[in-house]
């Protein structure tokens, strides 16, 4: 990447070192031709011609300007010699210089409508010195050359603003994406927190009656369990606030898993989790390791949501190839929101696979009037986003099992 960097860098340097080397050998054949008339009122384009070429060397600092000194000390010359009766002709760097500005200006004068008002008081300038010739028929081949290279000019500089705002079109529906999907996970992360410290909240007021002495522990998991949701809100909103050049995404390890896990199995049902040999966090992308963890975290959100009567949960993190994943016993068509998926074709390779399975659940309506959100249908967004895929259903066991692939 840095040899490419480099490789860019000295081509816009030569091309910049030629486009000077041009304006200069044009302002010279200028000179030369003032020099051979003898006549002062050949010089003022040799002098509009020198000016360009600053004007061209600053463009980027000073574009708009450099733009307005050129173009009105051009249509001053224009006039004096107008006036004047004298004979003198453009200059061959003052055109080069006008027409290079009218590309610069079209393309990044902001707003559009002062670029165009620019690239039109470039295309009078430049007639206005045609004229200087005071000869019809020299005045007009000369202003019809000068059109034709402004349009041509005045093409390239629309094109590539055409581009350029279609680029930053492309930029600001990603990132309204991007910011519509932190949102999304923002959501998610209360929706889990908060429904953590509904449960506890609950069962609080269940054993204040029977046992006054477990109120304290549980109002300790609670305070435990607001505190995890400010850190999440705070991190994800830092994200959505965050400048170009900030990351996207939070990071997420394997130990955030672990905690994660733990911390449920603190204030629910015990959760075995199981990272198999080989998985590190430099094993898997961020995106992929962000994306399990949100699977992971939705999937016991769901659990406690919707089956607060699980006895159990298991959860296993694994790699594998395709002809493991296709022997496993249980890979079985399932049903669920993620059926229809199950039916599609993973791509060759090695997989790491998530799958989370509750057993001797029951769903207790009170939970369940909580609310729902995104559920099965934002993971399997966010699965599928990354090349994988999400089932859901029941098992021939009788157990609910979530179980998200993705390709290594």
């Amino acid at each position: 990447m840095g040899e490419t960097h480099r490789i860019v860098y000295w081509i816009q340097r030569l091309s910049e070192i030629a486009l000077i080397g041009w304006l200069a050998l044009l302002l010279l054949i200028d000179i030369a031709v003032a020099v051979s008339n003898g006549d002062l009122a050949m010089w003022p384009g040799p002098v509009c011609g020198a000016i360009g070429i600053v004007a061209v060397l600053r463009r980027r600092a000073h574009r708009v300007r450099g733009f307005t000194v050129l173009l009105c000390v051009s249509f001053v010359f224009s006039l004096i010699i107008g006036f004047s009766g004298a004979r003198g002709g453009p200059s061959l760097a003052e055109i080069g210089s006008l027409l290079i500005l009218t590309i610069g200006g079209l393309r990044w004068i902001e707003p559009i409508r002062r670029a165009a008002f620019f690239s039109l008081a470039s295309m009078i300038v430049l007639e206005t010195a045609a004229g200087r010739l005071h000869q019809n028929e020299a005045s007009l081949a000369a202003g019809f050359l000068v059109l034709v290279g402004w349009s041509f000019a005045a093409g390239v500089g629309a094109y590539l603003r055409f581009q350029l705002e279609r680029r930053k079109e492309a930029v600001n529906s990603v990132r309204r994406a991007e910011r519509l999907e932190l949102a999304r996970e923002l959501h998610d992360l209360v929706a889990h927190h908060i429904t953590g410290i509904v449960v506890q909240a609950q069962a609080a007021k269940v054993v204040a009656e029977q046992k006054p002495e477990a109120v304290v522990p549980a109002l300790d998991a609670i305070a435990g369990a607001g505190a995890d949701a400010l850190t999440s809100m705070r991190r994800l909103v830092s994200v959505l606030r965050a400048q170009d050049d900030a990351a996207r995404s939070p990071g997420t390890t394997l130990m955030d898993m672990r905690t994660m896990v733990e911390r449920f199995s603190a204030g629910g049902p015990q959760v075995a989790f199981d990272i198999g040999h080989g998985i590190t966090d430099e094993t898997l992308a961020p995106e992929v390791m962000t994306t399990l963890h949100r699977v992971l975290q939705e999937s016991l959100t769901n659990v406690r949501r919707h089956a607060p009567g699980a006895g159990w949960i298991e959860a296993d993190l694994r790699l594998s190839d395709d002809s493991e994943r296709t022997a496993r016993p249980d890979r079985a068509p399932r049903a669920g929101s993620g059926a229809r998926r199950d039916q599609r074709q993973g791509s060759p390779g090695r997989r790491v696979w998530l799958r989370v399975r509750n057993y001797g659940s029951a769903v207790d309506a009170r939970i369940s009037r909580l609310g729902g959100g995104f559920g099965l249908v934002g993971m399997a967004e966010r699965v599928e986003a990354l090349g994988g895929r999400l089932t859901a259903g029941h098992t021939p066991e009788g157990a609910w099992e979530v179980l998200a692939e993705f390709p290594v």
